[in-house]
């Protein structure tokens, strides 16, 4: 490997994260041609196959897959250095990868705001995504932070709560049961669900709810997005759990019920692999996040509130 270049290096990383050479040139603007040029060489350095195709399908081969792991390494301790020189003048540069679950999407670009104003020189990539994917990602180890609303059970990892995530039945505003209090959840099962896809956390903890109280749903549909479900229920489809997150100052159509045992209580975590050093600009943003979730606690339960009091007005 003594003719390899960080160059290279780069472009095979590329290829291999994403299992192709055209994405790898189109993420690192070089051509098609230039990167199976510089694989080539790669390869020819290293002195075996990196790549297997299979049908139209790119797979590492054992040396391929050694030599990703190893870039990794590389590029996070090219990367720590490059931070930890910013830092020692006074800045912070650098990037922060984050993969948030779903519904964190609704406030999770509120809070990077002010976080970006603060560290101009931070490029950020945020990736959304459900559970299954987020613990995935974890395991590749390809985020510095992830946001999540289970902590793994079967991976080492460290995490902090750091903001409440309230599942809430949701209902269009002029539903029957809208301006009841205290509803029996048994009456649930008279009602048709919509669902989140199989693999959301928030299926699983409505779903072990329901086992306990022995309540079985009729499932209408089963959406794969927090946005399609609240048309859904807009349209009058049925009702569904969310997370109170979900909940915006603008959605007049949805209300709260009062039903029996919800909230279910659940919290936002922040995660990441055990063992793994957290760079400069991702203990910074760990650092600001539990600070500025705060602020974020009494906007949210302002509006639960009156969506709450508007159905029981």
């Amino acid at each position: 490997m003594n003719q390899a270049t960080l160059h290279q290096l780069k472009v095979f990383e590329a290829a291999a994260r994403h299992s192709s050479f055209t994405r790898a040139a189109e993420e690192l603007f070089l051509t098609q041609p230039t990167v199976s040029m510089q694989i080539k060489q790669l390869t020819k350095s290293v002195g075996l196959p990196l790549f297997e195709q299979v049908g139209k399908r790119l797979y590492l081969t054992e040396a391929g897959r050694e030599l990703f792991a190893t870039c990794r390494q590389i590029f996070d301790t090219i990367a720590q250095f490059e931070m930890k020189v910013a830092d020692l003048k006074g800045l912070k540069q650098g990037q922060l990868r984050l993969a948030v679950i779903t519904t964190a999407k609704y406030f999770i670009p509120r809070l990077l705001g002010p976080f970006c104003q603060l560290y101009p020189g931070i490029d950020i990539s945020l990736q959304v995504t459900n559970h299954e994917r987020i613990l995935e990602r974890m395991s590749s180890n390809l985020d510095d932070l992830y946001i999540m609303s289970q902590v793994p059970e079967n991976l080492d990892v460290n995490f902090e709560p750091f903001l409440e995530n309230p599942l809430v039945v949701f209902a269009p505003v002029n539903h029957p049961l809208a301006k009841e209090r205290n509803i029996p959840i048994q009456r649930l099962s008279n009602e048709p669900f919509i669902m989140r896809e199989p693999g959301s956390g928030t299926r699983r903890a409505v779903q072990t709810l329901f086992d306990e109280h022995g309540i079985t749903v009729k499932v209408k549909l089963e959406l794969g997005s927090n946005e399609a479900i609240k048309q859904a229920i807009a349209g009058g489809l049925g009702i569904s759990v969310l997370s109170r997150h979900t909940l915006m100052p603008d959605t007049a159509e949805l209300c709260i019920l009062d039903v029996q045992y919800f909230p279910i209580k659940r919290d936002w975590f922040m995660v990441y692999p055990g063992g793994k050093q957290l760079s400069i600009v991702a203990r910074a943003y760990y650092e600001y996040l539990l600070d500025a979730a705060k602020k974020i606690v009494a906007l949210n339960t302002t509006v639960s509130n009156d969506a709450v009091e508007k159905t029981h007005a």
